[in-house]
């Protein structure tokens, strides 16, 4: 196992690694809409929390060696499905670009710091 760190990326709010690699796959942990510049959560609606998500997410998996185009499966946290889903789909479309990886997305409660959205994924490295 090796652990994936980066400073370009928040700093896990908890006993967690922002990535885990065992052999070619990378394990993520749910990014949030952190600003890792600021250790803040800056937006308050869907769009530019799920822009900053994206942005962490592609942060780890840069520092792990690897893009979107790597990423296999997601699954997507997301507080209000009914309001927030299409504006979400949108943002994570762009991110992904040409790749469609496997996904799950659930509503939830309640997600750390009162966001929006939270995404993890999984990868194959090359």
């Amino acid at each position: 196992m090796e652990t994936i760190y980066t400073k370009t990326a928040p700093d896990a709010i908890g006993p967690y690694s922002q990535a885990i690699k065992v052999g070619n796959t990378l394990y993520s942990s749910g990014q949030i809409a952190i600003n890792p510049a600021t250790g803040k959560v800056e937006a308050t609606d869907i769009e530019g929390q799920s822009r900053q998500v994206m942005q962490n997410l592609a942060e780890v998996l840069k520092a792990a060696g690897a893009s979107f185009d790597n990423v296999v499966k997601t699954t997507c946290f997301l507080k209000d499905v009914a309001k927030d889903f299409a504006a979400f789909n949108e943002i994570y479309a762009e991110a992904m670009g040409d790749n469609k990886p496997a996904r799950s997305c659930v509503g939830v409660a309640e997600l750390p710091k009162g966001v929006l959205v939270e995404v993890e994924v999984i990868a194959v490295l090359d």
